[in-house]
Order: C-alpha cells, then sequence, then structure tokens
C-alpha cells in the first residue's frame, strides 16, 4: 500500500506486538456496541416481526445520531496520541477533557431534537403502520441515553490515546453485560416488551459513562491537568472534528440509504436487514480493532518525529486488516446455520438473509484494508481528505441503492450495492496513503 523498502522482521515484530497489546483488547470494546443492538435484536426479535421492524428503523436513527459524533473519539485519540508522543502527558488529557465536555452539550442537544421529532424521523423513514408505534416508543426513550453514548466516546478516545484500551475492554464488558440482563428482565420479566428493551439500554449507557468519567477525572488530577471546561478549548475541538464529522455524515448517509430501501422492500427484507447489518457491525467493529490501533500508533510515531516507524507500521497492520478480513467471511460463511436461528423464528427472514449475508462475507477482506487504512490516516489527523474521499463514495453509491426497487433483486442486490460501496473507499483510501502527503510530524498537525 506505500512505496518504501521492505519491513526488516526485527521491526515487524515490534510492530506485532503492539497492534496486539492494543487491537485485542479495542476488539472487545469495539464490539460491545454492535452488540448491544444484537442483544436488542435477538429479544425483540421474540416479540414478533413488527416489534423487529421498528426496532430496526429505531436502531439507525440512534445509531446514526450517535455514530454522526464519532470524531469525539476518532480525533481525540489522535491529537492525545501525539502529545503522548511528545512526552506532553498533562496536555494531552487536557485535550482529551475539552472533548468530553463537547460530547456532553451535544449530547443534550440531541435528545432536544429526538424528543418532539422522533414520530416524523420514523415515518420518513419509511417504517411500516404496523412497525412505526414500535419505533417510536424505542427512539423516544434510547435517545436519553445519547449524552451517556457520547461521553463515552471523548473518555475512550482519551484512554485511546494514552495507549490504553484495557479499560475500555473492562467498561464494555460490565456495559454489555447489564444490557443483556436489564433487557431480558425488563421485557419479559416486567412485561414492558419493546420500551423495557429501550430503558434497559439506557441504563446501561449511562452506568458505562460513569465508569468512563471515574477514569479520566483520576487520571487528570494526577497529571495536573484542570477539570472545568475551556470555551477555547471546547471550541478547538469542535473544529479539529469538523472534517471527520462529514466524514461520518457521509457514511451514516450511506447506511441509511440502505435501511430506508430495506424498509419500502417490505417487513421481510427490513427485519432481514437489520439481522444482517447488525452482523456487519460486528465485523466491521472487529476489523476497526486494528485501524483503533493504527490511530493511537500512528498519532505516537508522528508525535515523537518517527516518519519512518509511521509507515512501516501502516504496512503492517493493512497486512493484519487483509488476513483478518477473510478469516471473518469464512466464519460468517460457516455459522451461518449456528446464529441466523436465535435472531428470528420466521422462515420468510431467515430466506431472505441469507443470500445476502454470503455477500457481506465475501466483502469482508476489502472491509478489511478499508477500515485500517481509514484508521491509519485519521491517527496522523487527515481528516480533510476522508471528508472528500467518503462523499465521493456517497455520491456513487446512493443512485445504486435507489435504483434497487427498479431494477429487482431485492435485499441481495441491496448488499452487492453495499460492496460496491466499500471498494470505492478502499481505492480513495489506498491512493492516499500510497502518496505518503498523510505523514506530518509534531506534537500537533
Amino acid at each position: 500500500m506505500i512505496q518504501a523498502p521492505a519491513t526488516p522482521p526485527s521491526s515487524r515484530r515490534r510492530h506485532d506486538r503492539e497492534i496486539i497489546s492494543l487491537a485485542v483488547p479495542a476488539f472487545g470494546a469495539l464490539v460491545a456496541e454492535p452488540l448491544f443492538v444484537m442483544v436488542d435484536s435477538a429479544i425483540v426479535g421474540h416479540l414478533g416481526t413488527p416489534q423487529l421492524a421498528g426496532l430496526a428503523v429505531a436502531a439507525a436513527l440512534l445509531t446514526t445520531a450517535v455514530s454522526i459524533f464519532v470524531f469525539l473519539a476518532y480525533a481525540t485519540t489522535a491529537a492525545v496520541a501525539r502529545r503522548v508522543g511528545a512526552g506532553d502527558l498533562a496536555s494531552a488529557i487536557r485535550q482529551g477533557m475539552d472533548g468530553i465536555w463537547l460530547a456532553l452539550l451535544l449530547g443534550i442537544a440531541v435528545i432536544a431534537v429526538a424528543l418532539p421529532t422522533a414520530p416524523w424521523l420514523v415515518d420518513v423513514f419509511g417504517a411500516s403502520d404496523t412497525a412505526a408505534p414500535y419505533a417510536t416508543t424505542y427512539l423516544r426513550i434510547s435517545s436519553l441515553g445519547i449524552p451517556a453514548m457520547l461521553v463515552v466516546m471523548a473518555a475512550t478516545g482519551v484512554l485511546r490515546g494514552l495507549q490504553d484500551t484495557r479499560t475500555p475492554l473492562y467498561v464494555a464488558i460490565g456495559g454489555f453485560a447489564a444490557n443483556g440482563a436489564l433487557n431480558a428482565g425488563l421485557v419479559y420479566g416486567a412485561g414492558l416488551g419493546i420500551a423495557g428493551s429501550a430503558w434497559g439500554t439506557v441504563i446501561a449507557q449511562v452506568s458505562m459513562a460513569v465508569a468512563y468519567l471515574i477514569v479520566v477525572v483520576r487520571g487528570a488530577r494526577r497529571h495536573g491537568a484542570s477539570l472545568r471546561p475551556d470555551a477555547a478549548g471546547i471550541r478547538a475541538s469542535a473544529q479539529a472534528g469538523v472534517p471527520l464529522l462529514v466524514r461520518t455524515l457521509s457514511l451514516r448517509a450511506v447506511l441509511m440509504i440502505a435501511t430506508a430501501v430495506a424498509a419500502r422492500l417490505g417487513d421481510t427484507e427490513i427485519a432481514a436487514h437489520q439481522i444482517i447489518l447488525s452482523l456487519w457491525s460486528l465485523m466491521a467493529f472487529a476489523l476497526d480493532a486494528i485501524a483503533i490501533a493504527g490511530q493511537a500508533i500512528i498519532g505516537r510515531y508522528l508525535g515523537a518525529d518517527d516518519a519512518k516507524g509511521a509507515r512501516e507500521a501502516c504496512r503492517r497492520m493493512v497486512q493484519w486488516g487483509i488476513v483478518s478480513g477473510v478469516v471473518f467471511g469464512a466464519l460468517i460463511v460457516l455459522a451461518r446455520p449456528l446464529f441466523v436461528p436465535l435472531f428470528t423464528s420466521d422462515r420468510s427472514v431467515q430466506d431472505t438473509l441469507i443470500p445476502a449475508l454470503l455477500v457481506v462475507a465475501l466483502s469482508q477482506p476489502i472491509a478489511g484494508v478499508v477500515f485500517v487504512l481509514d484508521g491509519v490516516l485519521m491517527g496522523a489527523g487527515d481528516g480533510r481528505h476522508l471528508a472528500w474521499a467518503m462523499l465521493v463514495t456517497l455520491a456513487v453509491f446512493a443512485p445504486v441503492a435507489l435504483l434497487v426497487p427498479v431494477i429487482g433483486g431485492g435485499l441481495t442486490t441491496l448488499w452487492w450495492a453495499m460492496a460496491l460501496m466499500m471498494v470505492v473507499r478502499m481505492v480513495t483510501l489506498w491512493l492516499r496513503t500510497r502518496s505518503g502527503k498523510w505523514v506530518i510530524t509534531g506534537a500537533s498537525r
């Protein structure tokens, strides 16, 4: 992917140790988010197909509302890692605190918008008359957990930048366990139905945010970093995140278009799409574990003025991404008879999702390259290019996806359009990485 001399075996082993030490814990933490949705899907799916269809629409809207602010984690990781590489821990944590305050403010703003507009958003998304009430209920309740999730993102970015991915793993395990227990108890034990699933997730999310804040506040006090909000710092964090916000909005637009098209294909198709999207997200977050390692490692190398180390680490991580994608694709194919019945007993939904699931499996090696290079460029602070690249991808994907109901093929054709989207992303990221223009050293970009 990069024009450079071959990496010596000793350097490869060193990079492998760094990647493994950060990526393995990051994997556990990252998969917690799609696992939250998967647990909700599995529990709600047995209430009925309309409930699952409602969850599909609400989950897509909620994921969009949270994920468009993923720059709170990504930009913070890169900025903190650069300062760690430069040896300035106090400044690194102060940068992270600005991100946490920004996260809280943005979360409150999202709630103010989501609560009154929930029925309209569900209607715009194309939910059927039978699914819409369930989608509205789930959306309104779950939106209350958005500030907590944004705080979790920002605090996670601080810890990743400090080269700590173990603490997020422990918090994620606790949150996942709590979410599963609360969902089962509230949905079936308390008889709250889909509302119980939403409340269980909110409680788990708030608990995770509290745990993160305890860790970050302790670190700030230990290194003498201020905890008070700083208007200039919050504004700078917001400005630094704008390119990544554009990039993420474009990516979320892709996923929203896909879900909207699936919704218009019918309840069976949107229910199947929700299951596939949950699994696709799980694979994406698993591959993104290497990208998270890339953000932290690349940022640290560039902050320490080690351009050669950054290039070598990038090359090695791409190799890891390809191999991981092949493995995940094979697992999807081999394990599908085991996990598909866990999500739904509706035979028509099962028959609809299996061909599309095979498309997802075939595209996993491409996804491995995409997520790794995405993480490398984020770690380098190359947000402007990421924004333009994703806009190009959206421009290619949108017309193809919107033609799916016209050209036929149903859900499988829609997921071939998703595979095309990943190919376009890979090409744009590869060209940028190959150019070497992302390699800019120093404590700040």
